[in-house]
């Protein structure tokens, strides 16, 4: 059963293998992990725009060949746009792809594993979770 959902920047960690903690609680928890599409996305788009792109692609590939990939549903873009209405009204800020990633962790009832503790408190109703 799926638990958490995978940020960006700890799916980094987890690739660049540091900090040491991270990967090891990404190997404890290996089969209760996913990923958003739209952090597959982020990945490769930083594959891409990368000094070795094909090198940095194949690593990605392997990353997300052990996680299960969230397809962006019509529930997420709800979520989305609850969010982001919400963020606006308040006059607080978070980036685009935060919000949809946001979105569709709390649309599937998901713990958001981030580094980004601050950012994401602003979202209602998201469980957060930090490794680093």
């Amino acid at each position: 059963m799926l638990t958490y959902m995978l940020d960006t920047n700890i799916a980094i960690y987890v690739i660049k293998r540091r900090p040491i903690e991270v990967l090891d609680k990404f190997n404890l928890n290996s089969t209760r992990l996913c990923v958003s599409s739209i952090t597959a996305a982020e990945l490769y788009y930083d594959a891409e725009k990368s000094q070795f792109p094909e090198r940095n692609m194949a690593v990605i590939e392997d990353f997300l060949s052990r996680l299960t990939i969230l397809d962006y549903t019509h529930k997420a873009a709800t979520h989305f746009g609850n969010i982001k209405a919400h963020l606006s009204k308040c006059g607080k800020i978070l980036g685009e792809n935060d919000i949809h990633i946001a979105a569709h962790a709390r649309s599937e009832g998901l713990v958001l594993v981030t580094n980004n503790l601050r950012e994401f408190e602003r979202v209602e109703g998201l469980r957060l979770d930090n490794w680093v």
